[in-house]
């Protein structure tokens, strides 16, 4: 009898991650409590002739939802980061763009979580540092990338003011490839610093100003097309 007893205390601590952690059916999962080798975070990547790679990686299921990230690198370099899923609340929507912003100023998945929003950055990072491993193997195998950055052009768009605030944006080229965009002047708005990575990571995969308004952002939209197009035009 005495025996039983830590087979018992054993078991029970052995089920404690599976009821935290309930695995998705629909889609490959990645615990949050166990780091999961590179190989299997992410599930696509597509390498451009200029040294952009985009890598989405497969979803994280947590106990508050899905995460599920879409990585833009130009090189090494993290120029845009779109959330693919992610859980439906309130604290998540406000913290997704700190993350975002956090990780184009880091370059790494070493930042902050965001207060009451951790279950959902821990997924996050996890997720992007599996990207980031990703893309690393693609840049070994392409060793293009460091000469097509070295013909890299950066311009900037037009600055436009708008009853929410000025906005302008600075677009990096490599050739006529768009690589990066930055926001040179924004307004300071929720709606705004939503928008921004939605608008920027649309333009890398549109490779114009042709994309979509963000909803709850419309005036901002506007704007930011205007002034890319202008970037575009004036790129040399």
């Amino acid at each position: 009898m005495k025996r039983a007893i830590p087979v018992v205390v054993l078991s029970i601590a052995g089920l404690v991650p599976v009821w935290l952690y309930q695995p998705s059916a629909q889609s490959s999962t990645v615990q949050a409590t166990t780091p999961a080798p590179s190989t299997s975070s992410s599930s696509s990547s597509s390498s451009g002739s200029s040294g952009t790679n985009v890598v989405t990686t497969t979803t994280v299921d947590t106990e508050k939802g899905p995460v599920q990230l879409k990585v833009t690198f130009s090189g090494t370099k993290i120029t845009a980061v779109k959330m693919l899923q992610q859980p439906d609340h309130p604290q998540t929507t406000a913290a997704v763009p700190v993350l975002v912003a956090d990780t184009l100023e880091a370059q790494s998945a070493d930042i902050d979580t965001v207060s009451g929003a951790t279950i959902t950055s821990e997924a996050y990072k996890e997720s992007l540092q599996a990207a980031i491993d990703d893309n690393a193997k693609a840049a070994s195998a392409s060793p293009s990338a460091s000469a097509s950055e070295a013909s890299s052009q950066t311009v900037d768009g037009s600055a436009l003011s708008t009853e929410k605030g000025p906005v302008q944006v600075q677009v990096t080229f490599s050739g006529t490839k768009i690589t990066a965009v930055k926001m040179l002047q924004q307004p300071d708005h929720p709606q705004t610093t939503a928008a921004v990575p939605v608008l920027v990571a649309d333009t890398l995969e549109a490779q114009s100003a042709d994309i979509d308004t963000v909803s709850g952002a419309t005036i901002t939209s506007e704007a930011y097309k205007e002034s890319l197009q202008a970037a575009i035009d004036a790129r040399g």
